[in-house]
């Protein structure tokens, strides 16, 4: 093939290489919510998808499940609600959506890769903003960029990811105020964070919320959704693909939300456990936690006091995300997800007698 008939910005893309499933290992390396479908639920969750008729295609407006979503989540009057295959379909559509020559997509950096990765993929410039040292968002930095590159559409995690911080709401809120463009609110981790965007958004006419259920403990079924004005999401469907949401996904997701109060209670375990593990950690020698508004904790550490807490993990098979060369901000450190109380005691075990053996 010539590679000219490829887009330019291809070339400066790297695949997303997730990691393979594992087994026999304490699997903290993904944000994902350690507990499996209480017992309890699954013989009733089996026979409901007994039912369905999966020979058929699914229902391409999701009623039934965007019902569900709007009882549990609210809605600003006249608002819509977009489905998406995780959100990761919902930052391509929005990226195609403002597709045009010229078009810059902004977030602070660092954050969500995909971010950076979908708006190339789109043949969009991307412009990243850096943090302040302690992860924080320069409001005033920030303003002078969208001032500078008038960007089509800006990304704000809230909490940030990789790093877990919280921005102030008022910094957002000025940079809601300044954006000449579409603002999307991302609040994948809502469920650890206590903070709820939808107040803010519903000042702004051109602000969106983008929220998912895989942290909340439905990482397999894919379910990401945007919710804002209906005129704007009237639009965005004109990109979404038909049928993005097979039925196996629609039934589950409804009979979780049907069952809220079991993943809920799960939800308020590893909130626990991740002020336990923050706590601990920060007790070792040379070792840096940040806080944490979602479920993973951020950890700095000398460089090589990082690789060999890594290695050592790696070797008794339990499995953190090693953040060190992704960025520079990130040298030295280390992302493991808020696991079960045996995951972190085993977790704390082994970080600790590495350390202290350094």
């Amino acid at each position: 093939m010539n590679a000219q008939t490829l887009a330019p910005n291809l070339r400066l893309l790297k695949a997303y290489r997730a990691p393979p499933p594992t087994t026999n290992a304490i699997k903290l390396d993904a944000m994902e919510n350690p507990y499996a479908l209480p017992a309890e639920l699954r013989s009733a969750w089996l026979e409901r998808l007994g039912r369905v008729d999966f020979n058929r295609y699914p229902d391409a407006g999701a009623v039934a499940l965007k019902r569900g979503l709007r009882q549990r989540f609210g809605a600003a009057p006249g608002w819509g609600l977009l489905l998406g295959n995780g959100s990761d379909e919902i930052i391509q559509m929005l990226c195609l959506a403002v597709a045009r020559p010229g078009a810059v997509v902004m977030a602070p950096d660092p954050s969500f890769v995909m971010y950076r990765h979908l708006a190339l993929a789109c043949n969009l410039a991307y412009c990243g903003v850096p943090l302040l040292p302690d992860f924080s968002l320069d409001a005033d930095a920030f303003i002078a960029a969208i001032e500078r590159e008038r960007p089509a559409l800006i990304f704000l995690a809230q909490p940030n990811n990789p790093t877990g911080t919280l921005f102030a709401a008022e910094t957002l809120r000025r940079i809601c105020a300044a954006a000449p463009g579409l603002v999307v609110l991302d609040e994948a981790y809502l469920a650890f964070s206590g903070v709820d965007c939808s107040a803010l958004a519903a000042e702004f006419e051109q602000v969106l919320l983008m929220r998912t259920l895989s942290k909340w403990g439905l990482a397999g079924l894919r379910l990401g959704f945007l919710q804002g004005p209906q005129s704007l999401i009237d639009e965005l469907e004109k990109l979404r693909l038909p049928y993005n949401i097979n039925v196996l996904t629609q039934e589950t997701v409804q009979f979780a939300l049907e069952h809220a109060g079991a993943f809920d209670a799960q939800v308020e375990i590893l909130m626990q456990e991740r002020a336990r593990l923050h706590a601990a950690l920060a007790r070792l020698s040379a070792t840096e936690v940040f806080p944490s508004a979602a479920n993973f904790l951020l950890v700095r550490q000398p460089e090589a006091q990082a690789a060999r807490v890594f290695e050592a993990l790696q070797h008794e098979r339990v499995l953190i995300k090693n953040l060190h060369g992704s960025h520079p901000a990130l040298a030295g450190c280390l992302r493991p997800s808020i696991g079960t109380p045996a995951q972190n005691d085993r977790l704390l075990e082994i970080w600790a007698k590495t350390v202290a053996g350094a």
